[in-house]
């Protein structure tokens, strides 16, 4: 569901970026900056395009800063977004996707409770990632909805490593 709540919602937000993107990140940290639903922005991306740090070091901090509760949600940022999204995942608690598009942005959310938003600066134009990121703002999971379970058997898989899903003949079970 978007949160159409007037009151700010104060997220304290990780930036993190490698060589590849520090032009988007700049320009999504004045958008965070100035939205009034963010308290907090942290950067842990490089400070130019000159420093060539291999991308899982920022995004493992940023990611780190979630999962802590340092920060509420991250942005990770790279050339397609993929392997940040992939690394970030690597984070105990994480989930964290790709979004090119207004829909698997919301659905990221809403379906999925991610707190990490991955994007690629040479897939998606400035315009575009401006919208997603505002329109990612706007969204909340509700622990209450159907997906919630979903969601459940990730993080029991994670804390486990089984997934003890009882087998039902009417799914085929052999």
């Amino acid at each position: 569901m978007v949160n159409n709540n007037a009151e700010p919602q104060n997220y304290r937000i990780g930036l993190a970026t490698d060589d590849a993107a520090v032009t988007l990140r700049n320009h999504l940290a004045e958008i965070l900056r100035n939205d009034q639903r963010v308290a907090e922005v942290v950067d842990f991306g490089v400070p130019d395009a000159d420093d060539h740090t291999p991308y899982p070091v920022p995004v493992i901090r940023a990611a780190e800063a979630v999962r802590d509760g340092r920060l509420d949600r991250a942005i990770v940022l790279g050339g397609t977004g993929l392997g940040e999204a992939i690394c970030a995942n690597k984070v105990r608690g994480i989930r964290a996707a790709v979004a090119t598009d207004p829909f698997s942005l919301e659905r990221s959310v809403l379906s999925n409770n991610c707190q990490v938003l991955a994007l690629g600066e040479r897939v998606v134009g400035l315009p575009l990632a401006a919208r997603l990121v505002t329109d990612w703002l706007g969204y909340t999971f509700d622990p209450q909805s159907p997906s919630a379970a979903k969601v459940a058997v990730i993080t029991e898989y994670e804390k486990t490593g089984r997934l003890d899903w009882p087998r039902r003949p009417e799914h085929g079970s052999r």
